[in-house]
């Protein structure tokens, strides 16, 4: 397999995969004689999204960033299949596919659960692993889900199901309105960088407006997903050093204060001023500060406005 140029100006070779018959995309950055090291995505999101960071690693590092089923240029599930076991199955042929093991893994939210469970899963695969707000909800969040019978989740999971069955993709007439939308959900970012996501996360139609290209299902999951204690079971079998990254102005719950953090062997849990959900963009330079150091094997630094 041929490698992407390396050179800093320029971008990434698209490449395809197949998992569970989906035509499955990621890009490859180049530098195929370096560690490999994955960067995996978050929901109703794209691989575009790290172009940031694997600017920054390239030069030292193999970096493929794939598409999740159902985003950027990943084929949408025909069953509409966005459940976690069908997430880790696409990782995990992945790795082997590319023969990428052991590997280091870089996760964003949903992507941050994904290989945490898969990392729990093989954990003789997983060379180093950050995840950035990456384990999915809280205890208080999953609580509350397991307190609703399996009958009324079943039947909230259906109606739901039928709402999106019925939905229509939101069409932007501008590429400049969609960037606008891009803002609203993430108020750190600055225009250039909103429109580079903006970019990279729409097709345009046939009558010339604009669409995300994520599949409208990917919004909803499944009732049934791995109950809380078997995804401890994961985290605890976890033997590579992980580094659990959080925005301090983000919504999610801290795994030093809920109790998660107790499931990790080796963690390092740390918190940073100034950004919300999307650490890797809202604070680049502060989380490349955290990250380069720890995934080449040496200690994560005390930075100012981290804790």
């Amino acid at each position: 397999m041929s490698a992407a140029t390396t050179t800093d100006d320029a971008g990434p070779t698209s490449r395809i995969y197949f998992s569970q018959r989906l035509r499955l995309h990621y890009v490859d950055w180049g530098n195929p004689d370096a560690p490999p090291l994955l960067l995996v995505h978050g929901g109703r999101d794209h691989c575009r999204n790290w172009d940031w960071v694997a600017r920054r690693l390239r030069k030292d590092w193999h970096v493929i960033a794939p598409d999740l089923r159902g985003h950027g240029d990943s084929e949408w599930s025909k069953s509409a299949n966005y459940s976690s076991a069908a997430y880790i199955y696409d990782l995990a042929q992945l790795i082997h596919q590319l023969k990428l093991a052991p590997v280091t893994i870089i996760g964003h939210s949903l992507g941050g659960t994904i290989t945490t469970r898969y990392a729990g899963v093989f954990p003789e695969h997983v060379k180093r692993l950050v995840a950035i707000e990456g384990l999915g909800r809280s205890p208080k969040s999953m609580a509350e889900i397991a307190a609703k019978p399996i009958q009324t989740r079943m039947r909230s999971w259906v109606e739901e199901q039928r709402t999106l069955a019925g939905r229509l993709p939101r069409r932007y007439k501008l590429i400049e309105e969609a960037t606008a939308r891009m803002q609203e959900q993430n108020k750190h970012l600055s225009l250039e960088q909103a429109r580079h996501l903006t970019l990279h996360g729409i097709y345009q139609n046939e009558d010339g407006t604009f669409t995300w290209k994520f599949d409208n299902y990917v919004r909803l999951w499944p009732p049934y997903d791995m109950q809380q204690p078997d995804v401890e079971v994961l985290w605890q079998q976890i033997t590579s050093p992980a580094l659990l990254v959080y925005g301090k102005e983000s919504w999610a719950s801290d795994p030093r204060k809920d109790g998660r953090a107790a499931h990790f062997k080796t963690a390092t849990i740390v918190s940073v001023e100034g950004a919300g959900h999307w650490v890797q963009h809202d604070k680049l330079d502060t989380f490349m500060g955290l990250v380069e150091p720890f995934i080449q094997g040496k200690p994560v630094p005390q930075l100012t406005g981290v804790s």
